[in-house]
């Protein structure tokens, strides 16, 4: 199911590279929030122009990082922005119903998660994120490579996605980027 009036791949990028270059000179998140926009999206439904996977820290917000409003994007948070099935399930369901042409894996550096995996090595629930972050770095020790290792890997469970490969041919567009924690810019193209 293709949404009328969605963005492309392309359109969508440039939106959310605007929408950082705006957040970078901002106090406050500049998204609309506004009571019209909640009834609009409850009548109307939600139509993000990208699905964002990042990581759950709590200073990686992406709405505010591209300056995004409600329903303009669709966020999956999860530490260490790994993919699983249940995140795949999110992103198949935003592709198809609600229209959504570009996928963006947002990581960012200084990563708790990659830290752990890198440094430690973690018992109980955590160990689930750590080791499939390991399978990414493998013996990488630097924070920013293995970082953008972590985000290529999670592109890559994405893209061998049978129901991500059969949207491909609707524009659909898989990417990585990395948040800078110190300026928050964000450097796209990992």
């Amino acid at each position: 199911m293709n949404v009328q009036g969605s963005l492309s791949a392309k359109e969508a990028l440039e939106r959310l590279k605007e929408g950082n270059r705006k957040y970078m000179g901002l106090a406050t998140a500049a998204g609309d929030i506004s009571p019209e926009k909640r009834k609009q999206t409850l009548k109307k439904g939600q139509q993000p122009y990208a699905i964002i996977i990042s990581c759950s820290d709590s200073r990686v917000i992406p709405e505010s990082v591209f300056s995004a409003g409600i329903g303009d994007l669709f966020v999956i948070r999860v530490a260490g922005n790994v993919i699983d099935d249940h995140q795949l399930g999110s992103i198949e369901y935003a592709a198809e119903h609600l229209g959504a042409k570009l996928i963006l894996v947002l990581g960012h550096d200084h990563c708790g998660a990659v830290d752990a995996a890198i440094n430690h090595d973690p018992e109980g629930y955590i160990k689930f994120i750590t080791d499939e972050i390991k399978l990414a770095i493998g013996d990488e020790k630097d924070d920013y490579r293995a970082c953008c290792l972590n985000v290529r890997r999670s592109i890559d469970m994405i893209e061998s996605s049978f129901e991500i490969h059969r949207e491909e041919e609707h524009g659909l567009k898989v990417m990585g980027a990395l948040y800078h924690l110190a300026d928050g810019s964000v450097e796209f193209g990992i």
